[in-house]
């Protein structure tokens, strides 16, 4: 059996700063053998035989380059249609009904939605079919769904538009039928859904690509702030509010709440529902 490289805790506590500065992404002690296991793999197939070489490939290669590999080693994506049902429900039911009116008696039938941590697609695609369903003039409005992620490998998966049974468990069967075609490889998603979604790369820590979005109506940021210490999470979260237009909602994850970060937004009720918007 070959030894595996050896990692102090020194270079790990290196390693974890870094990972930090770069992604603002926190992680605790108890994550050591997680992160040990996915560098050793790493070393492995970049062919660095101890630590100091692999982290001096991290510090000087290029940013789209071993950087972005390891973190893509690091990140969990783990997703599917529909998550949060409930959540989505009150946002197509009472939240989206009552902007569109807001936006259609100022005659502005442009709709820009950001999903912030899209993982493999299934969050914008998601929001394009509650769209199509819930929006009785669609063809009327400009619907533009920009999405982004850290991740390399999950993006070229959801430009790809094929997910198997698991991302699919709450997909109403109706909505099968009508935005997914079922291919021997899976359930490939329909070109009137992906038409109105768009991927990039994009980390969000990363200030001056932060400061290039502008003028949302919606943002989705869910489950991704509990990756982030306090810092970073202000920092995120600031960037958000930047983003919106005034009386834009941001979504975060049932266990996330930016009333603990900021101020800046106001708490809304809508039926059973809480969501945040900023002010106009």
């Amino acid at each position: 059996m070959e030894a595996q490289p050896d990692i102090s805790q020194k270079d790990l506590n290196r390693l974890r700063d870094f990972i930090f500065k770069e992604t603002g992404i926190f992680y605790e002690s108890k994550k050591d053998s997680y992160i040990v296991t996915r560098v050793r793999q790493r070393m492995v197939e970049t062919g660095c035989d101890t630590f100091q070489k692999y982290f001096h490939n991290l510090l000087f290669e290029s940013r789209d380059g071993e950087l972005l590999s390891f973190i893509e080693e690091l990140t969990v994506n783990e997703t599917y249609f529909f998550r949060d049902f409930p959540q989505l429900q009150g946002f197509a039911e009472e939240v989206l009904p009552f902007y569109l009116k807001r936006k259609r008696i100022s005659k502005d039938h442009t709709l820009k939605v950001w999903s912030a941590a899209c993982s493999s697609g299934e969050e914008p695609y998601t929001l394009s079919i509650i769209f199509q369903e819930m929006i009785e003039d669609f063809e009327l409005w400009d619907v533009r769904i920009d999405a982004t992620d850290i991740d390399r490998r999950v993006l070229r998966q959801a430009r790809l538009g094929l997910y198997g049974e698991r991302a699919m468990k709450d997909t109403p069967i109706p909505y099968r039928a009508k935005y997914f075609q079922k291919t021997p490889d899976g359930w490939k998603v329909l070109p009137g859904v992906t038409k109105y979604v768009s991927f990039e790369q994009l980390n969000l820590v990363d200030r001056s690509a932060m400061r290039r979005r502008r003028g949302y109506d919606f943002i989705f940021c869910r489950n991704v702030l509990i990756y982030f210490n306090d810092s970073s999470r202000k920092r995120v979260v600031s960037a958000l509010y930047d983003a919106l237009l005034p009386g834009g909602y941001i979504f975060l994850g049932h266990s996330e709440s930016v009333g603990r970060i900021t101020a800046a937004f106001i708490l809304e009720r809508m039926g059973n529902f809480l969501c945040y918007r900023k002010p106009c």
